[in-house]
């Protein structure tokens, strides 16, 4: 029988959800998806867990729980069904305005269900309550088992050992954290700060388009209705990605077997995890012993962990590269306001759908593509690196090397579903095209430079190897030598200048009709 899970050491016992075990869905730690918000259940459910999630958004402007009952406008279908059971279908809003104004209650919990939905909605481009909520309910959708004891000991031997076989094939220091073994829910709460940063740019600029293009369908009267319309509208606009978001993040950690499996650093600091569901689920159908499996991956994570602590500016690289790219996003408003003006009103999951149609997808500038190929040669590199120091480590020890590495990089090629809806919300695939290409360049830079020459190339941006090196990986060392080789000798010259020594005299040459006499 598996060990109940034990608490940690941040984490009071008397805080678990009653009846809570190594199987309760929907975890952070066995807490329920929602449970920020006070919301859910022991088995991971919460209100309103059938229905489309924006659904449940919209459910707010009508009669859903927690909302006013808005019935007495029967002879419209009621706006109880907004959420797509019947609702405004066919509705005219003019007539819809004109009906409101005969009935002042019916306007009042309108109002009231308008400022609900813009106070849950924060500030932000992102309801960030939202997509926190969905990602936790999406991560547990077929259960979230909070890892065992017996998960947390064999991950933190596996990647205590991982450390030990990295020692013999870098200099960069193992990571000073523990190891840890999270659930999906774990996964969500640690990468979300890191999946704000990255979309925000995004979603406001997209925001701000929908909203506008929303507003413009409205009529005349129903857009003086309120002062606060155009809040109202991008209210909206920041519930729907943050709906989409939520669901992202939610699929990619049902996806995910670490904390750096993305590829780039989604927590900071030198935190080392493996998902224990993730690995179990990699493993599935590989005819690899369970163990192998986990000590390869674990030989993954420590390799990323020591990569980006040992390399300090890679994370902010890597990251700003992906905000360069951002704040470049424009975006064709021609094109959105093509597409609100055919939404359904009383169907949110029509808008839900054209996020993800290309409708939104930026026009990449000449300086957005610069920024995309310059992050995605910098993800295959760390990727690279990572899958030589991985395989020199592991070929010897593990039986299933080779295979184990064929795996992981075929899934690190193709991506999963979650990824590539991402990569549409974000407008960046998060994926090391050239990951075999970059590979083969550390090898080669090993065999002529040594492990420290190998590592060395990481002490400064300016001497990452660029696209053009990935093109010819096997004359990548010989040009570095090249290039270093003049830069001593322009040093020389220098350090020769500031001596006072100045440069060698050449030697005179005769005078014409000289000679000898």
């Amino acid at each position: 029988m598996p060990d109940s899970p034990s608490p940690r050491p941040d984490e009071d016992p008397q805080d678990r959800a009653p009846g809570e075990g190594s199987s309760a869905a929907g975890s952070g730690r066995g807490s329920t998806p929602g449970s920020g918000s006070g919301s859910g259940s022991g088995s991971g459910s919460a209100p309103g867990a059938g229905q489309d999630p924006l659904s449940q958004l919209f459910s707010a402007l009508g009669g859903g729980a927690g909302a006013p009952d808005l019935s007495a406008l029967g002879g419209l279908g009621g706006l109880g069904g907004l959420g797509g059971q019947g609702g405004l279908a066919g509705v005219d809003p003019t007539q819809l305005f004109e009906q409101l104004q005969k009935d002042p209650q019916a306007m009042a919990q309108v109002a009231a269900a308008v400022q609900q939905l813009m106070s849950s909605a924060g500030d932000g481009p992102v309801n960030w309550q939202l997509a926190q909520d969905l990602a936790r309910q999406t991560a547990a959708a077929e259960g979230d088992p909070a890892p065992t004891s017996s998960d947390e000991r064999e991950v933190a031997e596996a990647l205590r050992l991982a450390d030990l076989w990295l020692d013999a094939t870098t200099d960069l220091p193992a990571a000073s954290a523990a190891g840890r073994a999270w659930s999906r829910a774990e996964w969500v709460e640690a990468t979300l700060p890191t999946w704000k940063r990255l979309a925000e740019p995004v979603a406001a600029s997209v925001a701000d388009a929908v909203s506008a293009a929303m507003a413009e369908q409205l009529p005349e009267e129903m857009r003086q209705m309120a002062s606060g319309a155009g809040a109202v509208m991008r209210s909206v606009g920041g519930s729907v990605f943050g709906a989409q978001l939520g669901q992202a993040v939610g699929g990619l950690s049902r996806e995910v077997v670490s904390a750096t499996d993305v590829g780039i650093p989604l927590v900071a600091g030198s935190t080392t995890a493996l998902l224990p569901t993730g690995v179990a689920a990699f493993a599935d159908g590989l005819g690899v012993p369970a163990e192998e499996v986990r000590l390869f991956l674990a030989a993954r994570e420590a390799a990323h962990a020591r990569l980006f602590a040992g390399v300090p500016w890679l994370r902010g690289h890597l990251l700003g590269t992906v905000e360069a790219y951002a704040r470049g996003i424009t975006l064709d408003t021609g094109r959105i306001e093509d597409a609100v003006r055919t939404l359904d009103p009383s169907d949110p999951s029509a808008l839900q759908e054209a996020l993800s149609s290309g409708v939104f997808e930026p026009e990449r500038t000449p300086a957005q593509q610069a920024a995309l190929e310059r992050l995605e040669t910098a993800l295959a590199l760390v990727e690279g690196w990572v899958d030589h120091v991985v395989d020199a480590a592991t070929s010897r020890t593990l039986p299933s090397s080779a295979a184990l590495r064929e795996a992981v990089r075929r899934r690190r090629a193709t991506g999963g579903p979650a990824e590539h809806v991402m990569a549409g919300l974000v407008g960046l695939e998060l994926r090391p095209r050239r990951l075999r290409e970059a590979s083969r360049l550390w090898s080669v830079t090993e065999d002529a430079r040594g492990t420290a020459g190998r590592d060395a190339v990481w002490a400064h941006p300016d001497l990452l190897p660029t696209a053009a090196d990935l093109d010819d990986p096997d004359g990548f060392a010989s040009r570095r030598s090249d290039a270093e080789a003049a830069d001593a000798d322009v040093d020389a010259a220098l350090e020769a200048l500031l001596r006072g020594e100045g440069p060698a005299a050449p030697p005179e040459s005769p005078e014409p009709g000289d000679g000898p006499r």
